[in-house]
């Protein structure tokens, strides 16, 4: 059976984004090693989930990144745009974007499905609310947290109203600030 990873960053304090979305707090001066274990998080990825909010940014973003690529990103940048997506809303009724769908079914029945077929693992990149419902609905199999050196004091959660028991799997920091943590459900 697939996996299903999230990959986020988070700040110190639990939130993934400011009380009105603001991002301004992330590191994205990333070292080397972060881009490389990025890059090793990613190699067995074959389907990238999307919510409606941050698949607008995201998939222009790595299109646009395409386009005048720096020679050391070439490899991620092609990774994050041939790699197929799905995109979930309520909203959309159609997506334009290359290699990009539109989820049709319930969050959690199609995610249930793309675990049951071969390929690859699965990544999921989002806001807080496609997250949050991700979380709420149990189908997360590794959590890979980017903590930021970086408290908020408020903003946006994944974690509201879900009561989570997780094991530590790995824990390593790296010189631009970040600390990965990757954690497993403990499902018991």
């Amino acid at each position: 059976m697939r996996k299903l990873k999230l990959q986020m960053q988070i700040s110190l304090d639990g939130f993934v984004a400011g009380p009105k979305g603001e991002m301004d707090w992330m590191v994205w001066d990333w070292d080397d090693a972060l881009k490389k274990y990025v890059s090793e998080l990613t190699k067995p990825v074959d389907c990238i989930l999307l919510g409606r909010s941050l698949a607008q940014g995201f998939i222009d973003a790595w299109a646009e990144r395409a386009v005048n690529p720096k020679t050391e990103e070439i490899g991620f940048i092609e990774k994050m745009n041939d790699t197929p997506k799905i995109v979930f809303s309520r909203t959309l009724e159609k997506v334009t974007w290359k290699n990009t769908t539109l989820a049709k079914e319930g969050l959690a029945d199609e995610v249930n499905q793309l675990k049951k077929q071969s390929g690859g693992d699965i990544i999921a990149y989002g806001g807080a609310s496609f997250t949050s419902s991700l979380i709420e609905h149990n189908l997360i199999d590794e959590y890979h947290l980017f903590v930021n050196p970086a408290a908020l004091g408020g903003g946006m959660a994944i974690f509201k109203n879900h009561r989570l028991n997780l094991n530590l799997v790995h824990a390593r920091s790296f010189d631009c600030g970040i600390v990965a943590l990757r954690y497993q459900p403990n499902r018991s």
